[in-house]
């Protein structure tokens, strides 16, 4: 069989990638091997997406380019059970936590003197991803090639947007973007909330916080507004708004929300340790 991507992980982010990259025809089901240890899953990748399957992470690790999907507690007992690994294949790695340096190590290329050669690129996209409204922030290890980096950019194209970071931002990022949907989460379901509070009926205050939301961030984005200004242009003096962010600033809401991001992203850096 001709492989060109192989996946070790079968879950939901390998999946959303997975299956943005044959809708978007970056590649073809029988160029894509996941190897998943869970046979119902395997069953499900197969019949979903028509892409092979297989328990067996070898055989992934044999193509020429292979995408670590899993979670960083079982990156040490995976790549120690590995016995066939390409030597000229391009490692991408979605595990929070795992630097460069440590994937490089898990992969040689031949030699012992030889082992930081590995094509290594890190990288934390998030959870949009599954409808293609991701962000993806990627850091190259020293020995990726233009064109390697080429294909990485567009394996994480296909979910969403792509940055490029040094790696001693990647935890910073896991913090912002790759927790950030979780706290937008609670947002949302506050704002309903809310609305309830105020005495609107639950599925009407749930659309309403959803869908500002979700115009709000597009309109930040298409008008390229600092979200200042955005706030500035909706607070009329003396009006409702500003009484809304008088509340919001009395009860840390900004604070609250700088401390996640720095709580996740040290968490990331632990992770690494």
């Amino acid at each position: 069989m001709s492989i060109k991507l192989g996946v070790i992980g079968g879950g939901v982010m390998g999946c959303a990638i997975v299956s943005r990259l044959l809708a978007q025809g970056t590649y073809q089901s029988t160029d894509i091997l996941i190897s998943e240890p869970t046979l119902s899953q395997r069953e499900l990748l197969q019949q979903e997406y028509g892409v092979q399957v297989t328990d067996d992470n070898n055989l992934a690790a044999m193509a020429p380019v292979l995408l670590l999907a899993i979670k960083p507690q079982v990156f040490d007992k995976v790549v120690a059970d590995l016995s066939q690994i390409n030597p000229a294949q391009l490692v991408i790695s979605i595990l929070a936590g795992v630097s460069i340096a440590q994937l490089e190590r898990a992969f040689p290329v031949g030699e012992a003197s030889q082992n930081e050669n590995r094509a290594v690129v890190r990288a934390m996209p998030n959870t949009p991803a599954t409808v293609g409204m991701g962000i993806t922030a990627i850091s190259v290890g020293t020995y990726v090639r233009a064109e390697q980096l080429d294909v990485a950019t567009q394996i994480f194209q296909a979910v969403g947007e792509v940055v490029t970071v040094p790696e001693s931002l990647m935890d910073a990022v896991t913090g912002l973007s790759g927790s950030g949907p979780a706290y937008v989460a609670i947002a949302i379901e506050a704002l309903a909330d809310g609305g309830v509070a105020a005495g609107l009926p639950r599925q009407i205050a749930d659309r309403l916080a959803l869908q500002t939301v979700l115009g709000t961030a597009t309109l930040l984005k298409e008008s390229h507004l600092h979200p200042a200004q955005l706030k500035d242009r909706v607070t009329s003096p003396g009006g409702t708004t500003i009484a809304g962010v008088a509340k919001l600033e009395q009860a840390g809401f900004r604070s609250a929300l700088i401390e996640a991001v720095v709580a996740a992203a040290n968490r990331s850096q632990e992770l690494g340790k």
